[in-house]
């Protein structure tokens, strides 16, 4: 569904802050699978997402979502085909509109939207609908800015916006890293709810082995711009994180802390 083939990206080249980011990265995913990605600060992964999300070009290889060659099919083109949660709770959502607002935006995600009225009354059962499921109270707080929302909260409704509209492709930029342990667990629990459901393939980067392991199919591990270890199926469901910890510790030559979080 997604295949990256010999991807190559390298910033500032030819200046002394010349940094190789990306060294021939390939990957394939199938449709419907969840892939966590894991790697220390300047393996790729956020570099990998951009890719993937046409915020940045690639300088050689190629990328298909599908069928289509997307390698220099630029952002605004893929937006109905790929969808992305950021890390900061204040990205990807605008904190000057409406909770109502924003979904509507959302729902118009990849189409002409045009001078229209930007809340139709008919989608506003259908966004109280949606917000339910969360069970945080915000269906009845449809006229609130998203400022006014913790970063949990704001969390859980980016996800919903995510979803509004079908995709081929869930990126997920370590969206729960801002958020203290109980507010991530929630968002993470809500993220499987979502996936299971829409039966979505997704491709989830995170610092931490233990929710690399806990959540979705397979699980890679960048580095230095290329998948150095990819698991899934039994394999992975007997793995522990002490495994994962040991497997990284001899790829990377690097120690990490007891909760598999990568040490800077």
């Amino acid at each position: 569904m997604m295949r990256a083939e010999q991807l190559f990206k390298t910033f500032n080249p030819g200046t002394p802050l010349e940094n190789p980011v990306l060294r021939g990265l390939s990957l394939n995913i199938e449709t419907g699978q969840f892939v966590t990605v894991i790697g220390s600060n300047g393996a790729g992964k956020s570099t990998l997402l951009n890719a993937v999300s046409g915020d940045i070009t690639p300088d050689r290889g190629r990328l298909f979502i599908g069928e289509q060659d997307v390698t220099l099919m630029p952002a605004w083109r893929r937006a109905g085909m790929v969808a992305r949660v950021f890390q900061d709770p204040l990205a990807g959502t605008c904190e000057g509109l409406s909770i109502e607002e924003n979904l509507a935006l959302a729902l118009q995600r990849g189409q002409s939207r045009g001078f229209q009225r930007a809340v139709k009354n008919k989608q506003r059962q259908l966004f109280r609908d949606k917000l339910a499921t969360l069970e945080l109270g915000l269906e009845n707080r449809l006229g609130d800015h998203m400022g006014l929302l913790s970063g949990g909260q704001r969390q859980a409704v980016s996800l919903l916006m995510a979803s509004l509209q079908p995709s081929r492709l869930l990126l997920l930029d370590e969206h729960t890293a801002a958020l203290d342990p109980k507010t991530a667990a929630f968002v993470l629990a809500l993220t499987d709810r979502i996936v299971a459901e829409q039966q979505l393939t997704v491709l989830m980067v995170t610092h931490s082995m233990r929710q690399a392991l806990d959540h979705g199919h397979r699980t890679v591990m960048l580095h230095q711009g290329r998948v150095v270890l990819d698991v899934s199926g039994e394999q992975r469901a007997k793995m522990q994180v002490t495994d994962l910890l040991a497997m990284f510790e001899k790829t990377r030559g690097e120690k990490l802390d007891d909760d598999g979080l990568l040490l800077s």
